[in-house]
């Protein structure tokens, strides 16, 4: 194993610190929770960027134990992130790394997305929906909106990939 610089050190707390931010303010405000998921998901692919996987699990670690003491009573709020959005961008990285054919990847992926929404749904949602075509029809509702969203998702999300890598290389100059 490869020794941790003191660079991915700097890049998986200031990632911890960031995501922890987002992800309580994404909290505190309902309307900005997919928001507070999506930059933190981005503020932890900063270690991403200097292929420290063992930073990237640390700051993930760390900013789903800080979120949940900053967030105790909304658990909830976090379990996507848990569950899904905090850990797409280290499988998207492993994926590229592995060179996984990105159409099986991202079946399986969204296969993975779809169910933590339906975990998600089951737990909060299931109890207080009194829309009955919903409870009725919620595995297709998830599998076909769910998939939809999700590849959009998955896009968006390499897009980011990049643009943190380039930051990162010109603030390191490596």
């Amino acid at each position: 194993m490869k020794k941790i610089t003191s660079h991915e050190i700097a890049l998986s707390a200031l990632a911890c610190a960031i995501a922890t931010i987002f992800l309580t303010v994404g909290v505190y405000s309902a309307i900005l929770l997919f928001t507070g998921y999506l930059f933190a998901c981005i503020a932890l692919m900063l270690p991403l960027a200097k292929n420290s996987y063992r930073g990237y699990i640390l700051a993930y670690v760390a900013t789903c134990l800080l979120s949940l003491i900053f967030n105790v009573a909304r658990f909830i709020d976090l379990l996507p992130f848990i569950m899904f959005f905090g850990l797409h961008p280290l499988v998207n990285e492993l994926q590229l790394k592995v060179k996984i054919n990105r159409w099986l990847a991202c079946g399986i992926k969204a296969l993975w997305f779809d169910g933590t929404m339906y975990v998600v749904w089951r737990f909060v949602f299931e109890m207080t929906t009194t829309i009955p075509f919903v409870d009725k029809y919620i595995i297709y509702i998830l599998l076909i909106g769910g998939t939809a969203f999700f590849v959009a998702y998955d896009y968006v999300m390499y897009k980011w990939r990049f643009a943190v890598n380039t930051l990162v290389k010109r603030i390191t100059g490596k």
